[in-house]
């Protein structure tokens, strides 16, 4: 049997060593971030991701070894424990599997079996379930068991019981539950249907009379008709042809050549099958089916936040935000270009032609006075009038203004305005402004900003809100994390949120170090890190490379060299004839040929340390204070917008990728309503999933397929040859 490391390393397609580095430093405390960036000689340069699977499963793994030790223990103290049990238990692959060996010798709660034992019934179900050749007749052998004062009065009692005994056998043999479970996943179909006869008209229509093979029906159906069965709209079964199930059960349990006892073990094995085992083994296979949708939905949730969050930045640009509204007006916040607020204003632009002329008066002269470049429009209620409104502002400022705008998703705006943080944040201004400044930083920095809210909220997935909570946020908060360190944290900057999300830093670290700033001023150098309280040698080993300190003498305390590579640096600048200055002015640009010319793994050597190392310092030396967003397709800003009924099919256009799902990807194309590509329209070849062609933040050219204005749907194609003809 394989051991953890190998399995992993299989699954991985790692080497084993490589593994086992992975596994000591994971448990030695150290964290994803910084193994990925810092240990790469170690573990052949896995990437962030490969490496939280190897710890999801690593995870996984050692719950099973626990609970294999603990079944054996359990079913040895009951005294039935065989060597061949014994090796079934160890080379179970998954949890249920243990748990089907396992069910046997469960605690179990009364059950019509457990009446028939008390009753003296097992002995005769024992001899009518062996099958022997000489088995007796089945009413002959039950007489030796009547039993008046048990309750056991007739023949007919006594093998009622005895099947009882029998079929709760049959269900708890773990073959007979493997076999069955891979024949529903091979051969059954999951239904659905309206739960009522004149249900109506609902979100859930498409599964009003809905069939799909188990093996074959897609993640997004499984949790969509989960929710609507828990809203009382749809009926859910698996159907399953019964002979056929039949035909497996009666392999295991009954024996040939046929004897007398035959005809009621077949009889018990149809009992078991209806009443125990295919009630359990739909639950499962509905759970398993469940399982499998929500894991694919949570990874393509994390898959969708991770490009959001990297989304350039449109830094130094005085940004105005506009949180729109109905009844309570749009709210208005212009902040500088490092975020700071310095004006806000509520103006109402949907009130009538004359409130909405004086909104635009109002916010020409905010623009004029602060000198505002760029306008983020949240996408809720009254964005369509605000953009709009928008449109006709920048057109009366003229060109030369310069001024543009961009929608912003806003999901999540009121959850962070309403909150402690933001009340600490800016405790003067009302809950709606304070969603203003917020859209107006996503547009100046989407993940300084969107970390300060719960990643459920982004909304860039589909069911968030039915995954299993713990199983989610984990995955979310890992991804913020790996984009945080990716990116890297102005440590004189930074909010404490932000810094929170940091490689070694909590909450509360990230709260002093936000303290001491306040006290002390800006922090000089990356060791002055070490004077923040309860930040000890180990955080600083975690934390140090992914903080800047542009402030610093010290060129390297602005790039990703980690403290402990510094000497690596400067002696690979020596080497080669650099100078720190060259560093500060940029004047690397040589620095790969040298490299190569003088080779890297001999240079490596003489620098003492890894070849992949002494790559990433290189990077950092070329490119001081870099961020990775900035070589990432800008954001599409706008000045003019487009209406629904301004689109024809055939109409090319612009837009950028919203959200991808299951069945497509949705694209805002500068009209109120995104459009949705199909995933048969995203590409000229087939492709299993839109994630393998597009991510959330990609800016793609799209042509108009339909559009219905009056159900608000756009239908668009990546693919112009796929434009009707």
């Amino acid at each position: 049997m394989q051991t953890i490391v190998q399995t992993l390393a299989a699954e991985l397609g790692q080497r084993e060593d490589y593994v086992q580095n992975v596994i000591t430093l994971l448990d030695e405390g150290n964290t994803v971030p910084f193994i990925a960036r810092y240990r790469k000689e170690m573990h052949g340069t896995m990437d962030d991701q490969t490496i939280r699977t190897l710890a999801d499963r690593l995870s996984y793994l050692r719950n099973l070894e626990a609970r294999k030790n603990e079944v054996i223990g359990a079913v040895e103290g009951q005294g039935k424990l065989t060597e061949e049990l014994k090796q079934a238990f160890l080379a179970a692959a998954t949890l249920a599997e243990v748990e089907d060996l396992y069910r046997p010798y469960k605690q179990k709660r009364r059950t019509r079996a457990t009446v028939a034992k008390e009753k003296g019934l097992e002995p005769l179900a024992a001899v009518l379930y062996a099958q022997a050749p000489d088995c007796p007749v089945p009413a002959e052998a039950a007489l030796a068991y009547l039993d008046p004062e048990k309750g056991v009065e007739r023949v007919e009692d006594a093998l009622a019981g005895a099947s009882d005994i029998i079929a709760e056998w049959i269900s708890d043999d773990a073959a007979i539950r493997k076999h069955l479970k891979a024949l529903f996943v091979q051969c059954a179909d999951i239904v659905t249907s309206a739960l009522k006869k004149d249900q109506g008209d609902t979100v859930y229509r498409n599964y009003y009379n809905f069939t799909s093979p188990v093996g074959k029906v897609q993640g997004h159906q499984v949790l969509a008709f989960n929710r609507g069965e828990r809203e009382e709209v749809l009926k859910v079964n698996i159907e399953m042809n019964r002979d056929a199930a039949m035909n497996v059960v009666c392999r295991y349990a009954v024996k040939k050549p046929r004897c007398n006892s035959t005809a009621f073990m077949e009889a018990a094995a149809g009992d078991a099958y209806d009443r125990l085992i295919f009630p359990s083994v739909e639950r499962e296979i509905r759970a398993l089916l469940t399982d499998a949708a929500s894991e694919g939905a949570i990874g393509q949730f994390a898959l969708n936040l991770k490009p959001l969050l990297m989304q350039p930045p449109v830094k130094g640009f005085v940004t105005m935000g506009l949180d729109p509204g109905y009844r309570m007006g749009c709210k208005v916040a212009v902040v500088d270009g490092t975020g700071k607020v310095l004006d806000t204003a509520v103006v109402y632009p949907t009130y009538g032609e004359r409130q909405k002329q004086e909104c635009i008066a109002k916010l020409s002269a905010l623009i004029k006075k602060h000198k505002v470049r760029h306008i983020a429009i949240g996408n809720g209620t009254a964005s369509r009038e605000t953009e709009q409104m928008t449109v006709e502002l920048i057109a009366s400022l003229g060109k030369e203004s310069g001024v543009s705008y961009m929608i912003v998703n806003e999901a999540g705006a009121s959850v962070y305005s309403a909150s402690p943080l933001a009340a600490k944040e800016f405790p003067d201004y009302d809950v709606n402004l304070r969603s203003a400044v917020s859209i107006a930083r996503r547009l100046q920095d989407p993940l300084a900003e969107l970390v300060k809210i719960d990643p459920k909220s982004i909304g860039v997935g589909q069911y968030q809100h039915d995954m299993p909570e713990k199983r989610l946020s984990s995955a979310l908060d890992g991804v913020v994390e790996d984009c945080v360190n990716a990116v890297g944290v102005d440590v004189n900057t930074a909010s404490a949120p932000l810094l929170a999300r940091v490689a070694g830093l909590n909450a509360g670290v990230a709260n002093n170090i936000v303290k001491y700033r306040e006290e002390n001023g800006s922090f000089t150098s990356r060791r002055q890190i070490m004077k923040v309280p309860k930040l000890g040698e180990k955080a600083f080993e975690q934390c140090a490379g992914f903080l800047r300190v542009p402030e610093s003498k010290n060129v390297l305390d602005n790039t990703a060299v980690h403290p402990e590579s510094y000497g690596a640096a400067e002696k690979l600048l020596s080497i080669l004839g650099y100078t720190e200055q060259d560093v500060r002015e940029g004047k690397l640009t040589r620095l790969r040929e040298r490299i190569k010319a003088y080779g890297e793994k001999k240079l490596a050597e003489a620098c003492g340390v890894g070849v992949p190392t002494l790559n990433d310092v290189a990077s950092e030396l070329m490119k001081p204070g870099r961020d990775p967003r900035d070589e990432l397709p800008a954001p599409v800003l706008r000045t003019d917008v487009l209406a629904m009924k301004d689109l024809k099919p055939g109409m090319e256009l612009k837009g950028t990728v919203r959200n991808v799902i299951d069945f497509g990807a949705f694209v805002d194309i500068g009209v109120h309503q995104d459009g949705l590509v199909h995933v048969s329209q995203i590409a000229d070849r087939y492709i299993r999933h839109p994630s393998e062609v597009l991510s959330v933040g990609d800016v793609v050219t799209v042509w108009v397929l339909d559009v219905d204005e009056k159900k608000s749907r756009i239908s668009l194609t990546m693919c112009k040859d796929k434009l009707k003809k």
